[in-house]
């Protein structure tokens, strides 16, 4: 009777050690979560082979810097986005800084680089844009993605209104829908005229990147 007795005492014990264990333990944030999802290299060869009317586009999002003083408070990552076949001709590269609005409400605001030539494969490195500051960027106004959690633990969301302007074949201002997955990002960028008539960017769909492993050499 002794025995069972302090063998219940004692797995009690051990379960309440666990349970303390797990209490302590900080808690990983949406915020963490979704930059964690937003991270990595991604592709859209898997797509492009599919259908034609798509690229081979390659994305790297590399975290860079975490602020905790307002204004610049939040989690910001170096994005490029390159063709597959000119990985080191970059056609975009921007650094998005994500924050937390509050009721499950996410933005990632869009910076360009003051000099993105010498900022190409960055996310190769360590620590990327050491020599920039938050204060060096230029923020792309009305260009933010304002992303909430779904049901299925994915991110969605999109720009506001015509609020990104852009001038790129005619355009005069740009949209952006995106969802954010455990292993794949789901982008649409398209540019529309005045008259509301798409001039750039996939027609049918989004692009599809899925996650893929990589390395520092390619």
């Amino acid at each position: 009777m002794k025995k069972s007795a302090l063998l219940a005492a004692l797995v009690l014990a051990v379960a309440m050690a666990a349970l303390l264990t797990a209490c302590n333990e900080p808690q990983e944030s949406e915020l963490d979560q979704l930059v964690a999802m937003m991270t990595g290299s991604f592709s859209s060869a898997a797509q492009a082979a599919a259908d034609t009317s798509f690229f081979d586009i390659r994305l790297q999002m590399k975290s860079i810097w975490v602020a905790t003083t307002p204004p610049e408070a939040g989690r910001y990552l170096y994005v490029e986005q390159a063709a597959g076949w000119t990985l080191d001709k970059p056609y975009r590269q921007r650094v998005y800084h994500v924050t937390d609005l509050g009721d499950g409400v996410f933005s990632s605001m869009v910076y360009a680089l003051p000099d993105p030539e010498s900022a190409i494969g960055a996310w190769k490195l360590d620590f990327p844009l050491a020599h920039l500051t938050p204060a060096d960027l230029i923020e792309r106004e009305g260009c933010a993605v304002y992303l909430s959690r779904q049901e299925d633990g994915s991110f969605m969301g999109s720009t506001k209104d015509k609020e990104c302007t852009s001038t790129l074949r005619g355009a005069t201002y740009a949209t952006s829908e995106i969802t954010i997955g455990a292993d794949e990002v789901l982008s649409w960028d398209r540019g529309w005229n005045d008259e509301g008539e798409q001039v750039w960017g996939a027609e049918i769909s989004g692009y599809v990147f899925k996650r893929v492993e990589t390395t520092a050499a390619e």
